[in-house]
């Protein structure tokens, strides 16, 4: 397929943007487009190549990789948002904050954050839409939040969501970058079986999906794995005098990496799944039995993996204040921290 048509840009579609930049050596023409346009995402500058709606001086270029240089006109065609698909739903949101560029949430249990397979409505995507409206750019050329980061279905606690491409493209590179080099940080609450010894530290384990059950992740030995990093510290024992022989443990968690089910499985290797876990922690569930019979029924009754998000903390991506959230337990493990205390 050639990679150029000369035809002129038509406008027609869209608001055309033009920039000149200066390329003294060969560079990669989304690198260049890049730097002209910083306040849309590159992801979506992409697109637009591929689909045709960049030019230079004239000449329509969909090859996102080629090298160019010199004194360079471009232009670019951003197509009207769409509607969003899926649609905007009435779904009661907890707004911890929110401004122009991005919104901040705090997730209940059992609400699903994207839009999937066996999943295609009642998603925290479909409450965003319909609670932010018009105030949402059109990512991709649709009108949808940037989800940057995921909770599970059935973990709770706090989500920031970019509401514009610049913030999308901002927040994204925060997430990419674990807050090795900048303030980005995540913390999880977990109450888990047992007690990790020692009481502090960290748990490096690379992850990838499981050889025996696709839907599970898995710690991966000999490579192949995705890099993945807990760091990790008991925040109280129950019985609270316990020690090494504790029943149960309320553990913090601070992530150096975002994989799927990352705390799940690194702390279910250490041999301490989440209560509640009927993923990677089924086999555990015995263990309520032997439990006084109030905290039995309090165990077993509880119906997801014992999971908060209690934490996060980002640099704003436009005005580079700093934020920093924090939530309390839900209820419904509030109860099961009650519960164990009670021991």
């Amino acid at each position: 397929m050639a990679d150029e048509d000369d035809i002129a840009l038509e406008d027609e579609a869209g608001e055309a943007r033009t920039a000149t930049v200066e390329a003294a050596a060969k560079t990669r023409f989304d690198k260049l487009v890049a730097e002209a346009f910083p306040d849309i995402s590159r992801s979506r500058l992409k697109a637009l190549i591929e689909a045709g709606a960049v030019a230079v001086d004239g000449t329509v270029i969909t090859d996102a990789s080629r090298k160019i240089a010199g004194n360079l006109a471009l232009t670019v065609v951003v197509p009207p948002a769409e509607d969003a698909e899926p649609q905007g739903e009435d779904i009661p949101l907890e707004v911890v904050y929110e401004d122009d560029e991005l919104i901040v949430i705090d997730k209940p249990a059992g609400l699903v954050v994207h839009p999937a397979a066996g999943n295609w409505t009642g998603t925290l995507v479909n409450a965003l839409i319909a609670h932010c409206g018009d105030s949402l750019s059109g990512i991709g050329g649709v009108r949808r939040p940037g989800i940057v980061h995921r909770l599970d279905k059935d973990t709770t606690g706090l989500m920031v969501v970019a509401k514009t491409d610049r913030s999308h493209a901002g927040l994204a590179a925060q997430f990419a970058d674990h807050g090795r080099t900048g303030p980005l940080e995540r913390g999880y609450l977990a109450l888990v079986w047992g007690s990790p010894e020692p009481f502090r530290g960290t748990i490096d384990a690379p992850l990838g999906r499981s050889s025996s059950d696709r839907t599970k992740m898995a710690i991966v030995k000999g490579g192949g794995g995705k890099e993945a990093i807990t760091h990790y510290e008991v925040a109280e024992r129950f019985p609270a005098e316990s020690g090494r022989g504790a029943i149960a443990s309320l553990v913090e968690c601070h992530l150096e990496t975002g994989r799927t089910h990352q705390i799940r499985v690194h702390l279910t290797a250490a041999g301490h799944p989440l209560i509640g876990d009927a993923v990677y922690g089924a086999h555990f569930l015995t263990k309520a039995n032997r439990l006084p019979e109030a905290v039995g029924a309090v165990v077993r009754a509880f119906p997801r993996q014992a999971l908060h998000a209690f934490l996060i903390a980002f640099e704003h991506p436009v005005t580079g204040e700093l934020l920093r959230f924090t939530s309390e337990l839900p209820p419904d493990m509030s109860a099961l921290v009650e519960a164990f205390g009670e021991l």
